[in-house]
């Protein structure tokens, strides 16, 4: 299934960071950085979402993502943390692993299948290990842009 997924090799971020706050405004300073995007409005969706509950889902990733209407296809970041943070995931493992999405605002079945993409390649156990073993944003870029290349075909 082709999600068309949007992603740009600037949206690979690797940092070391504290706590759940700093890691949504990364994320959200990734999406203006690189896609223009309007950061306070990203960071505003990212954290009304995970006041539902949070999108850390175990095993050390999370998908935290919201929506916009400033985008016109589901849009990916990837922020790689150092040491890991308590992202309150449902598995109490902190995170290192984010996969930070922004979909159209009324992408219903769109979104939910950029979720759906995201989390079958975070639970495929060789991706997940050479995620974890890249050495720069650039290989990191390569796996995903790969493996999504490789489930729409």
């Amino acid at each position: 299934m082709d999600v068309n997924i949007r992603m740009l090799p600037e949206a690979v971020a690797i940092d070391r960071l504290d706590n759940k706050q700093q890691v949504l405004e990364q994320i959200s300073g990734c999406f203006a950085d690189t896609y223009g995007l309007d950061r306070t409005e990203v960071l505003e969706g990212l954290e009304q979402r995970e006041a539902l509950g949070s999108t850390g889902f175990g095993r050390g990733i999370a998908i935290p993502h919201c929506r916009s209407a400033h985008v016109r296809r589901p849009t990916l970041a990837l922020l790689k943390l150092d040491q890991p943070v308590d992202f309150g995931a449902a598995d109490a493992v902190p995170v290192s692993l984010f996969f930070g999405l922004v979909s159209p605002e009324n992408a219903g079945a769109t979104h939910l299948h950029a979720l759906a993409a995201i989390s079958r390649f975070a639970r495929d156990e060789a991706m997940l290990q050479s995620l974890v073993d890249a050495p720069d944003g650039e290989a990191i870029f390569a796996l995903l842009t790969n493996q999504f290349l490789r489930d729409a075909a």
